[in-house]
């Protein structure tokens, strides 16, 4: 076990990816995605270093593999596979056989900038899933895989291997892994803020007076 698996993601398992979105807005940072989300609702939070994969319309390569393979192959425990897709969700780039294999490689889960399929197998190996949707299509003879654990772009958001991905109920952010010291320390400091304004709306006091001592709206700027 290595300091991320033993000191880094028990932090970030108790921080939202709305607590770490805010850090990077503080610090000036781009990580936030938007309209990647749980493809099923009593889904795992998933934490881990980036795997990616680029995906390239079929024909365009000469690989000799389905897609993902070689990123499950290359992805070690507790990794997160982030899969380019451009957005599109017309057809598949994840599905059962690769959730599984997935899953016995001890992957934390799988962030799609597209769709996936075979919900109900995903399910089933209790592998989370965060893409645009589901949908039937198949993969092939539509997209392959261009390239595994390259730079990519992914729900607006530039990706590199080794990045952070934190993905929970809210969506699914990426911290640039030179940064994640100063994140995690700005994330904390927000979260026990907003725990701070919580107990104080929980006794009962106006919500005015509140922000008067807290000044949420310019938090992020302290």
């Amino acid at each position: 076990m290595d300091d991320f698996d033993s000191k880094i993601r028990p932090i970030l398992e108790k921080l939202s990816t709305t607590n770490i979105a805010d850090a990077l807005d503080a610090l000036s940072l781009k990580g936030a995605t938007y309209g990647i989300r749980p493809v099923w609702p009593t889904m795992d939070k998933v934490v881990g270093r980036a795997v990616t994969i680029k995906m390239t319309a079929a024909g365009l390569t000469g690989s000799k593999h389905h897609l993902g393979i070689k990123a499950i192959d290359a992805a070690g425990s507790g990794d997160v596979i982030v899969v380019d897709n451009g957005g599109r969700i017309d057809t598949s780039c994840w599905g059962g056989i690769l959730a599984n294999g997935a899953k016995l490689k001890g992957i934390s889960g799988v962030v799609i900038d597209g769709a996936c399929r075979d919900v109900d197998d995903c399910i089933e190996a209790d592998f989370p899933v965060y893409a645009r949707g589901s949908v039937v299509a198949t993969a092939r003879g539509r997209i392959m895989e261009e390239a595994t654990n390259v730079m990519v772009q992914f729900g607006g958001v530039q990706v590199r291997p080794g990045d952070v991905i934190v993905g929970d109920k809210s969506g699914v952010v990426v911290i640039p892994q030179e940064k994640l010291q100063d994140v995690i320390k700005k994330a904390q400091e927000l979260y026990k803020k907003e725990e701070d304004m919580i107990a104080e709306i929980r006794k009962g006091r106006s919500m005015i007076d509140i922000d008067n001592e807290f000044n949420y709206e310019k938090m992020l700027k302290k």
